[in-house]
C-alpha cells in the first residue's frame, strides 16, 4: 500500500515529442537511468535490466502521443512497483514529471534517497538531451 507519493520534475530546453521520443526507447535507459538501468535487453514484451536492485523486468507503456512513460519494474523479490512518468509540453520545451510512491516497509530516508536517485536520473536526462 503506498503511504505517500512525491513528484520529482525538470525542464528540459527540447520538445516534448523530442523529449518522448528518446525517453521512450529502452535501449536509451543505461545512458540516462542509473537508478533503474545499467544494462538493459529485450525479452518479448517487457525489458530485462541489471540494476542497483539487481536483475529487474521492465514493461512500458504502450507508445502514445499523450507522454505517458508509466512502467512496472518487478523487483528479485518479485514485487511490482508501477511508476508514473509524464512528459508534459511547454511550448518549444517540456517537463518531466516523476511519481514516486513510498511503499509499505521504505524507510522515510530510503524514500528520500529513491527521490534523489531519481532527480539525478532527471538531470542526466537533461544534460543529454540539451547538449
Amino acid at each position: 500500500m503506498t503511504t505517500e507519493s512525491t513528484h520529482v520534475s525538470v525542464f528540459i530546453a527540447r520538445t516534448a515529442a523530442d523529449v518522448y521520443a528518446y525517453a521512450s526507447d529502452p535501449a536509451n535507459l543505461p545512458a540516462w537511468a542509473a537508478g533503474l538501468s545499467t544494462n538493459i535487453t529485450r525479452d518479448g514484451d517487457r525489458w530485462l535490466a541489471d540494476s542497483p536492485m539487481g536483475q529487474v523486468a521492465v514493461t512500458f507503456a504502450p507508445a502514445n502521443d499523450y507522454g505517458v512513460l508509466d512502467h512496472d519494474v518487478t523487483l528479485p523479490s518479485g514485487d511490482t512497483v508501477y511508476n508514473p512518468v509524464r512528459v508534459i509540453p511547454d511550448g518549444d520545451h517540456s517537463e518531466v514529471v516523476f511519481t514516486i510512491r513510498r511503499r509499505d516497509g521504505v524507510t522515510a530516508e530510503e524514500f528520500a534517497q529513491d527521490a534523489a536517485a531519481v532527480t539525478a536520473d532527471l538531470q542526466r536526462l537533461k544534460g543529454l538531451l540539451e547538449a
